[in-house]
Order: C-alpha cells, then structure tokens, then sequence
C-alpha cells in the first residue's frame, strides 16, 4: 500500500489552483490550498469590478479539483526543516512537499501622499474599496489614474465609459509592451472614451494630496480620486521564512522552479523568480508556472529528474471598455510584433483570454495534466548562458 503524500499549496490563485488540480492526478497525493479568500479571483477583471461590469469572483467549486482541500486562511510562516506552515489563525499544517503560489499586489507607494490618498486596484479588497468610493463620488469629480500598463489602461477606459472625467498619467510611455503603431491606436481608442492621456517626459507623479497629482514635469492635476495602477509586489513569506528571494521579495529556484535552499519547496506564478529571472507578471504565465511546478513535484515522488521550465509568450491584451481592444501578437522572446488585431477583434480575444484564463483551470481540474502551453526552447537557455558568460568573464 502506497504511503500518502501531503502536498500544501500556498495560494488559491492561477497559479495555486492550476498547480492544485494537476497534482490530483496520482491518488495518494493529498493537496491543501491555502489561501485568505473564499473565492477565486480572476484579477484580468478587477477593473471591470471597479468599474461596475463584472464581480471578479469565482465560486472554488467551480475551479478546484473535487478532493483538493481549502484552508481559508493566511499562511505566517514556513517551518522549512520541520516541513510545515503555520497559520494566521494559530493552526499548523504539515506538508512532505509545498508549492508556493503566494501571488502578488502592489507595494506601498514611495510617491510622497500616494499610500494616503490613492487607491491601488490590484486585489479583490482594493477594488471593492475603489468601487465603495466611486459610488459615492459625483460621477463629474475628476479621476486620476497613475500607471500605462495595462491595468492602468484598463481602468481608465472602463471608468471613462461609464461617464466619467478621466486622466491617465503613464509615467512614460502608454503600453510599453504595444508595437508603435499598435500604440497610436490606443491613443485613439482612450480619446475615443474621452480619456486625457499624460505621457512621455514630464508625465511621472511626484506627489499626491487629497484634491490633486503633481508632476515631475511641473503641471498639477486636480484629481477627486486617485487610482495607482503602478508597481509590483510580492508577499514576505518567503523573506520571513528564511528562504532566499530575489531584490523584489519573490522565492528564489532553479530552473524546475525548486527553491534553492530546499528540494521540498517548489514556486509558481508572480511570488517565483527562476534563476534569478522570473518571467512576466501575467495570468497566463502564472497557470503555466502553476502546471510545471506541480509536474515538478510530481517528477520528484516518481523519482525521476525534473524538467527545466520552458514557456514562451504570443501575445498580450487590452481592453478599452466593453467595446474594443487590442490584442497584441508577440514573439517567443515576449516582445511586440508589427501585428495586431483591434476594434471588435480585439476586444473579442481580449475576452476570450479573460474567459480562457479561468476555463483552463476548470479543464485541469476535471482532467489533471491536460494543460498544455507553447514552448521556447531557445530564448531563455540563451539568456541563462549569457547571464553566466557575463559573471565568469575576467575582471578588467
């Protein structure tokens, strides 16, 4: 009779629930998520929540393989040598292997005001808090948002087509990621919607009052509400617990997503930093991490040896409220191709990539180890060994 194997998950997220569901594929594996909600968050829709056209909840039910375990609560620490994880609540919870899942947020502003007066959009909580203050400020009240990625931009369009006065500052360009060409087309799109757009030179917040936005390159902007759609952060779990992390505070692994400081302990999604070079902070990339870190796992009951990860992007997308979008094709490298598609087009993959990004959990869970993903193969061993030829090049 085989022995039961205890896997903890840390994280209800993609990433969590997609690594939870492909574990489920061998009986004697146990699996326990752990996480402070009970609801899954599809974050691809939290500005439609702040906005007013979505809930940006899924029931567990839904996403979660049947026999997997939800702990709805906060994970404080990780005991790595007595292989357990202990709770906000007090409880402790045993693991033989944990898979660390623990997302990720914005961080407090440095911007001077910004942690007072503005309102980050990037949890289930911050966007119902936003949404609270919305409703009770007059839909003429100038809103300001700071940040020209994506869910700056989305924001911003969502808001605008509800009627209300926006301004999006980017802090340099709008859409970094988008082709050029691509780029003027979302110009268009948010002037469409009434949206002022602040870019370029000049464009970056300096500082935040209750009633305005100052900027590096002068100009104030009078803003009823601030949205600081900017910046990444990770939870300090793995920091607090010992385990060694990158600058940014996510768990550092090798290239199997294996902790460096415990073969026990394997990352996925926003909170893992693979050789020091975690890929980018997506939904897709986070259920692909998700996939690998529980095969990963897998591999290492079966003892055999596991794989590198292997993934590549094609594509990424915005909306511009409920009525267009661009959707952004990319080469395997995650870099804008001179091809994209717009308008209606856009707007129907963008949609489709919300409601895949959830449908593939379901797929994983009702057939575990059924997600598949596209691979590189070149970009990545490419940049690792260039990485490498730097740090053993002589010291002029």
């Amino acid at each position: 009779m085989s022995k039961n194997i205890d896997v903890v998950v840390i994280g209800g997220g993609y990433a969590g629930v997609m690594a939870a569901n492909r574990l489920t594929q061998r009986h004697e594996v146990t699996v326990t998520v752990i996480n402070p909600r009970s609801v899954f968050v599809p974050r691809l829709r939290l500005h439609q929540l702040v906005g007013g056209t979505h809930d940006a909840v899924v029931a567990y039910a839904e996403v979660l393989a049947e026999g997997v375990r939800l702990v709805v609560d906060s994970a404080t620490w990780i005991d790595a040598a007595g292989r357990s994880v202990t709770l906000a609540e007090g409880d402790t919870i045993g693991y033989d292997y944990l898979i660390y899942a623990a997302g990720s947020g914005s961080p407090a502003p440095q911007v001077p005001g910004a942690a007072e007066f503005a309102y980050p959009v990037a949890t289930l909580e911050a966007a119902q808090r936003l949404r609270a203050v919305l409703y009770d400020t007059p839909m003429t009240a100038p809103v300001t948002v700071v940040g020209g990625g994506p869910a700056g931009i989305e924001t911003a369009a969502e808001l605008a087509e509800q009627g209300r006065t926006v301004t999006l500052v980017c802090g340099g360009d709008l859409g970094p990621y988008l082709h050029p060409r691509a780029r003027r087309t979302a110009h268009k799109y948010l002037a469409k919607l009434g949206v002022g757009v602040v870019d370029g030179p000049g464009s970056v917040v300096t500082a935040v009052t209750r009633n305005h936005v100052e900027l590096s390159g002068g100009r104030t902007l009078s803003s009823a509400v601030t949205i600081w759609a900017v910046g990444f952060g990770v939870p300090d779990l793995a920091d607090r617990s010992g385990l060694r992390t990158d600058a940014a505070g996510r768990l550092l692994t090798d290239e199997t997503l294996t902790s460096i400081d415990d073969e026990r302990i394997v990352a996925a999604g926003d909170a893992s930093a693979p050789s020091d070079l975690p890929f980018r902070m997506s939904a897709y990339a986070a259920g692909c991490l998700g996939a690998h870190a529980a095969d990963t796992v897998l591999n290492r009951i079966a003892g055999e040896q596991p794989a590198p990860i292997d993934l590549s992007f094609a594509a990424m997308c915005f909306s511009f409220g409920r009525g267009a979008g661009i959707f952004q094709l990319g080469r395997k490298d995650d870099t804008a191709l001179p091809l994209y598609f717009t308008g209606f087009a856009g707007k129907k993959l963008k949609e489709f990539a919300c409601e895949a990004s959830v449908k593939h959990l379901v797929n994983e869970a009702h057939k575990p180890g059924s997600h598949h993903w596209p691979k590189d193969g070149k970009h990545r061993p490419q940049l690792l060994q260039a990485r490498r030829d730097v740090a053993a090049a002589p010291v002029a």
